[in-house]
């Protein structure tokens, strides 16, 4: 199996499942005609599928359209974007903090893809945020200054040779995906964490239901659409979110994803598991498989 390393990784972002994408794909078929993500994000797991041959076509979706802009830019021009981000980070050196409020003032006029790149490297925890005004509002962590610009292009452009001509771009909302799918697709999906979702300053989405995504999940099953689906988990005995509810037939895994930080800050060595759910499509055709995380199915919340 490629380790995370392997797979280049162009736009730091938080929550992103580049350290278990590796995890996540010994769920998934050897061979898929399309791999689908409504909630793509830094798409780590299409990365991860595109660096293992399993797939030679992608659906690369999500509702923030600056973020599909920048995906255009990775994948369509790779060269004009790393020069792009290596003349803003040249710029910067010198006046780290003062050039970080130039360039987000510049991004909430104009919308550039290499302005938000740069800002999703030098911002805290690599977080999109925005206030009520709908401007980018999240501040710079002042300890590092971003990819170095050869780092930044390397990831572009091994980025762009694994994607480019095989993937659909879009920012449309998650249903609109979803209605799109059909039995020969796998669909991923890495939807807002109910422990989050609602918090003020969080990323451009449009309302998101659990409720009314349970419903559209069934609908996947009435379609026999295979599906893998991460949503919120547990860090030691402290659960985040409610379960999926039994009547739509998921498979749940618990994925270790590592050490917690914060608890790690509060002096306590407690690992972090996020929960994988498997849609009966999909365990149906991996059936006779193994996999070290079946060790974790079922697990019982404490």
């Amino acid at each position: 199996m490629l380790g995370s390393h392997t797979v280049p990784q162009p736009i730091p972002y938080q929550g992103s499942k580049r350290k278990i994408a590796g995890l996540i794909l010994q769920h998934f078929p050897q061979t898929m005609p399309r791999l689908v993500e409504p909630f793509a994000g830094s798409a780590a797991v299409s990365l991860a599928v595109a660096a293992h041959g399993n797939s030679q076509r992608f659906w690369i979706n999500d509702a923030h359209l600056a973020l599909i802009r920048l995906w255009r830019e990775i994948i369509e021009r790779p060269e004009c974007l790393g020069d792009e981000y290596a003349d803003i980070w040249k710029s910067q050196l010198g006046q780290e903090r003062a050039y970080f409020d130039i360039v987000r003032d510049r991004f909430n006029r104009e919308q550039s893809p290499g302005d938000f790149l740069y800002l999703l490297a030098r911002c805290v925890k690599a977080a999109i945020r925005y206030n009520s005004r709908g401007e980018f509002n999240n501040s710079p962590d002042n300890r590092r200054r971003g990819a170095h610009p050869g780092e930044m292009r390397q990831r572009i452009k091994r980025t762009s040779a694994l994607l480019r001509g095989k993937v659909l771009l879009t920012s449309l909302d998650y249903k609109s995906v979803l209605l799109q799918c059909n039995s020969d697709d796998i669909v991923y999906m890495d939807p807002p964490y109910q422990g989050v979702n609602g918090q003020r300053d969080h990323r451009y989405l449009p309302p998101f239901d659990h409720s009314e995504f349970c419903n559209e999940l069934q609908a996947l099953n009435n379609r026999h659409v295979m599906f893998a689906l991460s949503y919120d988990g547990r860090t030691g005995d402290k659960t985040f979110g409610q379960l999926l509810p039994d009547m739509l037939g998921l498979t749940r895994l618990e994925v270790p994803a590592g050490r917690s930080t914060q608890a790690t800050l509060l002096g306590r060595a407690e690992m972090t598991y996020e929960s994988l759910y498997l849609s009966p499509a999909l365990t149906s055709t991996l059936q006779g498989g193994t996999s070290p995380l079946q060790l974790f199915y079922n697990h019982e919340w404490k």
